[in-house]
């Protein structure tokens, strides 16, 4: 089987998994891939889809950008400018509206200056919008079990609907 021109992804993916001191086994379970086809990419004859680097990158704790800019998906502006968007979202000081103003702002400025986005063209918007919502990912989820504590204490106290217990019915 011929080598595919994938730069040096399978090299830059042995070294992060070496320095990640997991065999090829323990990262291909982590990364819900086979052994030989993980082996196949780190040794170049395979391009995995960008679905299977963000496994990759997960599990080995790692940028999923940083390997799609190693497979040739992204090169190093856009990935900033993934990172650029992932850390606005990550803000916690801001809402959600405000995050998404900011990003209009952003996207606004970019075109102006000539830098129109082509990361939804190469990746899919489906997988941008996975990247950039990742980071905020575990603040939803604080957010989510703060507002069900809050409900079930709300409950217990016969308040879950913002008002006076509501006598039972008969």
């Amino acid at each position: 089987m011929a080598s595919l021109n994938v730069g040096n992804l399978g090299e830059y993916l042995r070294e992060q998994r070496r320095t990640a001191r997991l065999s090829l086994r323990q990262l291909a379970d982590a990364a819900g891939v086979s052994n030989p086809y993980l082996s196949q990419i780190e040794r170049g004859l395979r391009k995995p889809s960008a679905d299977i680097l963000q496994q990759l990158a997960k599990a080995l704790r790692i940028s999923a950008e940083t390997l799609y800019v190693q497979a040739g998906m992204l090169d190093e502006r856009e990935r900033q400018e993934l990172e650029t968007r992932a850390v606005l979202l990550a803000d916690p000081s801001i809402n959600e509206r405000q995050k998404q103003v900011l990003l209009q702002i952003y996207e606004s400025f970019r075109k102006e200056n000539g830098f129109e986005s082509t990361i939804e063209a190469k990746l899919g918007a489906a997988l941008v919008a996975d990247a950039a919502s990742a980071a905020v990912a575990d603040q939803d989820a604080d957010a989510t079990v703060e507002k069900t504590a809050e409900a079930a204490e709300a409950a217990e106290e016969g308040t879950a609907d913002g008002g006076a217990a509501k006598p039972p019915t008969p």
